[in-house]
């Protein structure tokens, strides 16, 4: 007997069902739901494990010193005594330096390898690029130390020191030991770090700028100078705060390639060419040598303010990006 015919008029046509094992069910997707949020409470665990653990650390510290923990660049191991004045401006200082030296360069180099760069030879000096970033920091250190600072000091910081009026106020900003530790070779340091970091995501925020936008404004005569500053980089404004924030946070936690050639001294740097010191410097420089109890809580206590410090940077990085979605 002939098979029935199931797609005769009046018999809706068979539809192919997915294996069994593929069906979806309930039970698996809540099963999904339940892993995916205990991964998010797992972060929030440790995140939370983290601010309690350096606050219930530093709190004899701050029991101690109170808010004029914040304000002294007093910080004695022999009396006890304290502040936290001296590395936070450190801090502060050497990564906004760094990302006002690192900054153009990122977008120069980004808008190079998009925009002007054959494509023959960009993709290889993008690698570069993206290799240089893989650099141990211990290895950056070590080459300001050695040959970055002497350098520095010979040819830079003496020259201007010698051709600077006595008393002026040039002579303020750039005074200091001219051995090439200090505030702004670090920085210097930092902004060679961050700057491979900073160009890879330019040159990929610049290469999502769809062709059609960058074309049309060629064909309607815009010069290479027109089409970056006025369609390539406004596309890109608001995710370019991204890439500012991860030079900004590594500026801000690096510690042994600054270490090594800002100069270690806990007092306010006075001058561009003064010494200085960072939190995380100060922190890798003494936590294995503190033996009293208050200093290691003052050690403990610099590592919750640079917490703090990096907190508020990027909640503001935050605030910035919802006001221009609103905008």
């Amino acid at each position: 007997m002939a098979e029935a015919d199931l797609t005769l008029p009046g018999n809706p046509a068979p539809r192919s069902m997915p294996p069994r094992g593929l069906l979806p069910t309930r039970r698996n997707d809540t099963l999904f739901q339940v892993v995916c949020f205990s991964a998010a409470m797992v972060l929030m665990a440790a995140l939370f494990g983290l601010i309690l653990s350096l606050a219930w650390g530093g709190w004899p510290a701050f029991e101690r010193f109170g808010i004029g923990f914040l304000f002294s660049s007093e910080w004695n191991p022999v009396t006890d005594e304290y502040g936290a004045a001296g590395p936070i401006v450190g801090t502060l200082v050497t990564a906004f330096l760094s990302l006002l030296l690192a900054l153009p360069l990122a977008v120069g180099v980004a808008i190079f390898l998009v925009e002007f760069c054959p494509q023959r030879i960009a993709h290889w000096l993008a690698i570069a690029v993206e290799l240089l970033a893989g650099i141990p920091s211990i290895v950056y250190g070590m080459w300001g130390l050695f040959v970055l600072a002497p350098w520095f000091a010979d040819h830079i910081q003496l020259p201007l020191l010698m051709s600077v009026e006595p008393g002026s106020w040039l002579d303020t900003l750039f005074s200091g030991v001219p051995n090439g530790a200090n505030i702004f070779t670090a920085s210097l340091i930092l902004a060679i770090m961050i700057l491979p970091y900073m160009a890879t995501v330019f040159r990929e925020l610049l290469i999502s700028v769809p062709p059609q936008m960058r074309e049309a404004a060629y064909g309607i005569g815009c010069t290479s100078f027109e089409v970056v500053g006025s369609i390539m980089l406004p596309y890109i404004r608001r995710s370019a705060v991204g890439a500012v924030m991860l030079g900004l946070g590594r500026a801000l936690g690096e510690t042994m390639a600054v270490t090594f050639i800002i100069g270690n001294s806990h007092g306010f740097p006075k001058s561009l060419f003064a010494s200085g010191s960072t939190i995380a410097s100060t922190i890798a420089n003494e936590f294995t040598e503190a033996t009293g109890d208050l200093h290691i809580a003052a050690l403990i206590a610099l590592g919750f303010v640079l917490f703090l410090i990096t907190f508020a940077s990027i909640a503001g990085a935050r605030l910035l990006l919802g006001a221009e979605r609103y905008r």
